[in-house]
């Protein structure tokens, strides 16, 4: 039993000889993940619900009995996984752990408005829109997503401070426009609450045109605000670039890094290839990114073996 276990959790991570498999895993879950987000979609559709109506349920029953058997198989095997192998931690404690982290909680979501559809005689619609949660599992297998939720947490601090400051120009915005515009238009602007809704759509840029100033003062106020949104708007979208970007930059480096370490004797064991692969493949790395980093390595040893000058090998 214990070597099963082990053997899910390598397969869960897929590394080394398990790396094919895992990969064919995940391929498969993205795969059925995909199907179920267009079959929800659809099945909304109320001539489309009726006409396929057994076969939405099938893809349904089905979907929920595979991601169900991996969420028990992941709770089941997350104790053999490499982080834990030199855990102090009891084996209750590790799966207690991982019930609450974020990616355990989604592939619960995934599974738990079915489950409770089955004992609730009511036709509730919120479950079934819950249902669409499952799009974030595939946070799981795409490594692009990941750059994203670490650019979050990295940036997590300057995007409070940008909101911060976008939530005192909504209100100076929305307080702005009442005083100008409730005595001429009391239906659309007879509050503060009330004109926050132009105010958002205008710092949002997107500017709906539902509710606009009339007055000359109105529109020259409005104007500014449209002007003061354009930078307001690019502030967290900047820092979320450059974080992402600076994500990307330290997986290649540590990439370097490793091949760097790998090729000191002059060349590329089996292992080390191996090695380079697994890592390759946790970073979300091209194999052409890979291959390059490798050539540049490879490049620059010889570089440094051999005078540029005389052509000498150099001791």
């Amino acid at each position: 039993m214990h070597r099963l276990r082990n053997y899910t959790a390598r397969v869960f991570e897929g590394n080394g000889k398990y790396r094919r498999v895992g990969r064919a895993l995940d391929v498969f879950l993205m795969s059925l993940i995909m199907i179920n987000v267009v079959a929800i979609v659809l099945e909304s559709v109320g001539p489309l619900a009726k006409q396929y109506h057994y076969e939405f349920l099938m893809i349904e029953l089905i979907s929920v009995a595979i991601f169900s058997l991996e969420y028990v198989l992941r709770l089941w095997s997350c104790v053999d996984k490499s982080v834990h192998k030199e855990s102090t931690l009891t084996n209750s404690k590790i799966r207690i752990r991982y019930f609450f982290s974020p990616m355990a909680l989604i592939d619960l979501i995934a599974i738990l408005p079915t489950i409770l559809m089955m004992f609730v005689s009511v036709d509730l619609r919120f479950l079934r829109v819950l249902r669409l949660m499952r799009i974030f599992k595939l946070t799981r297998y795409s490594r692009a997503m990941q750059l994203l939720l670490n650019s979050f947490k990295e940036e997590s601090s300057s995007l409070l401070a940008a909101f911060f400051i976008m939530a005192v120009v909504l209100i100076i915005a929305s307080c702005g426009i009442y005083l100008i515009e409730h005595d001429v238009q009391p239906d659309k602007f007879g509050s503060i609450p009330a004109a926050m809704w132009w105010a958002m759509v205008t710092l949002t840029t997107v500017g709906y045109g539902d509710v606009v100033p009339v007055t000359p003062l109105g529109r020259l106020f409005g104007g500014a605000i449209t002007l003061v949104s354009m930078g307001m708007v690019a502030i967290p979208t900047g820092l979320l670039a450059s974080s992402f970007s600076e994500q990307l930059r330290k997986r290649r480096q540590v990439f370097t890094d490793a091949v760097h370490e790998a090729i000191e004797d002059g060349h590329l064991s089996p292992v080390e290839e191996e090695h380079l692969e697994n890592l390759r493949y946790k970073l979300g790395l091209s194999q052409q990114e890979a291959n390059k980093a490798i050539h540049n390595e490879l490049k620059n040893r010889n570089r440094n073996l051999y005078c540029r000058h005389c052509g000498k090998r150099q001791d």
